[in-house]
């Protein structure tokens, strides 16, 4: 007798979603990370491109200049390429499951962010605690939507990564990165975001209360 292979996200009640919707909520938009945008711009690729091309040049310069044999130096060279080429492919891989699993949801009401390759969680962010929302767009389509939390809302920089706004440790911004049409999640937001909302709610994070600072 067989048994169908199932993932824990099969069993979510609305897709990317902890349960169901309460009575007037809905669903206005969901995305996913472009993972080649990804790997370029949360996991720098390109910084590790020329880090590697770097050693490499400076491995063949030294060679030649130590007077060591043309074998050993393109051994060297060749070393360095190959750690390279794994390095960048282990990112890649990561920005391909970052894609599988994360999930952004913007409701009428909250923006949620299931997020996590090996430990998955869900992180709720009430429209009353976001102060501010920002984006950021690339030169490939895609772009990021950065969540500025009012005063007193914090989510731990270890939880959110690497999806938050970049450089802001001391308070943490959750981001929808890498989006493909974050024109439409923009869209979507300004059209549910209230006014001038009280802070009333808390942002957390679904099964892991401890996580979350503030």
């Amino acid at each position: 007798m067989t048994h169908p292979v199932a993932t824990e996200h099969d069993y979510e009640p609305v897709p990317g979603l902890p349960g169901r919707l309460p009575e007037g909520e809905r669903v206005v938009w969901q995305g996913r990370p472009d993972a080649r945008s990804f790997a370029r711009r949360a996991m720098k690729t390109r910084w590790y491109v020329g880090y590697f091309a770097l050693l490499a040049f400076w491995a063949a310069v030294a060679g030649l200049h130590d007077g060591r044999a043309a074998g050993s130096i393109l051994f060297a060279v060749g070393v360095l390429g190959v750690l390279g080429a794994l390095l960048l492919g282990l990112c890649e891989l990561y920005a391909w499951g970052v894609q599988r699993t994360t999930l952004y949801t913007i409701t009428n009401r909250r923006v949620v962010l299931r997020i996590g390759v090996a430990l998955s969680v869900t992180l709720n962010v009430p429209f009353s605690q976001i102060a501010s929302a920002d984006r950021i767009d690339f030169a490939d389509g895609t772009g990021t939507l950065t969540l500025a939390l009012r005063d007193g809302q914090r989510f731990a920089w270890l939880v959110l990564w690497p999806h938050a706004r970049p450089w802001r440790f001391a308070r943490p911004e959750p981001a929808l990165r890498c989006i493909p049409d974050a024109d439409a999640a923009t869209r979507a937001l300004l059209a549910h975001l209230p006014r001038g909302a009280s802070a009333a709610g808390a942002a957390t994070v679904e099964g892991y209360p401890d996580l979350v600072a503030g």
